[in-house]
């Protein structure tokens, strides 16, 4: 192989980050011999491109487009920034202690140079929003909630949030102070639990049962204690969902929560949240565009809204939206959950590649994964869109036994040196979406140049740029030329790839 053929996805370290400090935003690709090559942009408003290709020949490379003030030649894809649908909060990541075991394995001089790469506003793509659970999730250390002894005085912050996840998110917050964090929990403590709620026998396992229905009102105040631990750590909870994967009994840590169950537990989670002077946010749901195929399940989020339409409570402005996941279904059921009720907000909360979806395999998954989970998702009314672990190592861990044994981060870094890195897919499509879209932004409409090879979606930032994805599976490149009636950016769309726009 000769000496200046890029490597696919795989980056050592060293090589990568060595350029990161040259601007103000810097991305860099890596050859074979570890010598970065970059381009940069010096400040926000600076036209920029970002360009990634499945065959991994350009790697988020960054360049100039064209941009003019004159009529733009056909074919054209035609801005229109007064068509304006939902605000966007951001992209981003799940902070897992896996995540977390792996990036504190790191040098800190790496684990900053990576965490400044990924997060950071000015000096890297700037993602803005991450996902943590509340307790154990299938990728800690062990089983456990944070009250497993009955009875709330027994809460406790565990060793999976004091050693791994709280100084890592300080870490992110450094780098990126605005950036959100929305939790949930895998299962509620065994105790609260019990077998069904007709004999309200306990169920003493950490997968599986129903919430006590007589324990709704002290679960609720365990969230409450979870908001208040993680604030007096310096870390401000922007939302909840009641439960991660409500109608999956299978996980290695859960709860079965069918939305009958869940609309009274939400009033009473509201109501603790509202008293005790919070404002951290509630999103319904977090599961399937399929329901599992219950089909008692169906539209889950529009029957808690209407249920909680029925009841008196205090908090209720708190109750947002819902949020989603791409285990089954299609990202079109976001449409018709936005026209049952569009008052309330949607956002993509959770989807993972692995050994079931190539998942490590950018040919197939890099421009499927940016037209689904994100321009799928920010078309059809999504304020954000996150992706499972940022991190694991080259194994795929570590996880827990039950849980998932076959998923790949965003990132693979390896447990041989805890320097060489993978980038899958999913770091892609997140660093494309950070690097142009802006939290703030508002997604606007665009003309259909009718063409299935070809996905996009397009907003305005709050500075006034305007920020594009783009996703081709063509064979052949193409000029494109994208505006709004106004300014025209010229780009170079490659075969097979993604691109991201800012101009």
């Amino acid at each position: 192989m000769k000496a200046n053929r890029i490597i696919r996805n795989t980056i050592a370290l060293m090589g990568l980050f060595a350029a990161l400090s040259i601007s103000e935003c810097t991305y860099a690709r890596v050859n074979t011999m570890g010598n970065a090559t970059t381009a940069t942009t010096t400040a926000a408003t600076t036209p920029l491109l970002l360009t990634s290709t499945a065959d991994g020949q350009q790697s988020l490379v960054a360049s100039t487009p064209t941009v003019s003030n004159k009529p733009a030649a056909m074919p054209l894809i035609r801005l229109m920034p007064n068509v304006k649908q939902q605000t966007i909060d951001g992209f981003g990541y799940a902070i897992t202690y896996s995540t977390c075991y792996n990036l504190l394995h790191m040098t800190k001089a790496d684990r900053k140079a990576f965490l400044e790469r990924t997060f950071s506003p000015t000096k890297g793509f700037g993602a803005s929003y991450v996902r943590i659970s509340i307790g154990c999730n299938d990728f800690s250390s062990k089983e456990y909630t944070l009250c497993d002894k009955p009875g709330l005085q027994h809460f406790a912050l565990q060793s999976d949030e004091t050693d791994y996840v709280i100084p890592t998110l300080k870490e992110v917050l450094a780098i990126n102070p605005g950036i959100k964090v929305i939790a949930a929990p895998w299962t509620c403590p065994q105790w609260m639990k019990v077998k069904d709620l007709e004999s309200l026998k306990p169920f003493n396992s950490w997968t599986d049962g129903h919430l006590n229905p007589n324990m709704r009102k002290t679960y609720a105040q365990y969230f409450v204690k979870f908001i208040q631990a993680m604030q007096a750590a310096g870390i401000h909870i922007y939302a909840v969902s009641p439960q991660n994967e409500p109608l999956n009994h299978r996980n290695c840590a859960s709860l079965y929560l069918p939305w009958d169950e869940e609309a009274p537990l939400v009033a009473d989670l509201a109501q603790a949240i509202k008293q005790a002077g919070l404002s951290t946010l509630i999103y319904l749901f977090d599961h399937n565009y399929n329901y599992d195929d219950v089909a008692s399940q169906d539209a889950y989020p529009v029957n808690v809204v209407n249920a909680l339409g029925q009841m008196q409570f205090e908090g209720n402005e708190l109750v947002v939206g819902a949020a989603y996941h791409n285990y089954g279904g299609r990202e079109e059921e976001l449409d018709r959950i936005h026209g049952l009720i569009p008052d309330k907000q949607l956002i993509f909360s959770e989807t993972s590649i692995g050994t079931w979806n190539d998942g490590r395999n950018l040919k197939r998954r890099l421009v499927d994964d940016m037209r689904h989970v994100v321009i799928g998702t920010t078309n059809r009314w999504c304020r954000a869109a996150l992706v499972w672990n940022l991190m694991l190592d080259d194994h795929r861990g570590p996880n827990l036994d039950g849980g998932c044994q076959t998923c790949d981060g965003a990132v693979n870094i390896s447990s041989a040196d805890y320097r060489t890195l993978t980038l899958n897919s999913h770091y892609y499509i997140i660093s494309h979406a950070s690097a142009v879209v802006k939290p703030g932004a508002v997604h606007i409409a665009a003309s259909d140049l009718k063409d299935k090879a070809l996905s996009y979606a397009a907003f305005l930032n709050p500075d006034g740029t305007y920020g594009v994805l783009l996703a081709s599976d063509s064979d052949a490149a193409r000029e494109l030329t994208i505006g709004d009636g106004h300014r025209t950016a010229t780009i170079t769309l490659p075969a097979h790839s993604v691109v991201s726009l800012r101009f």
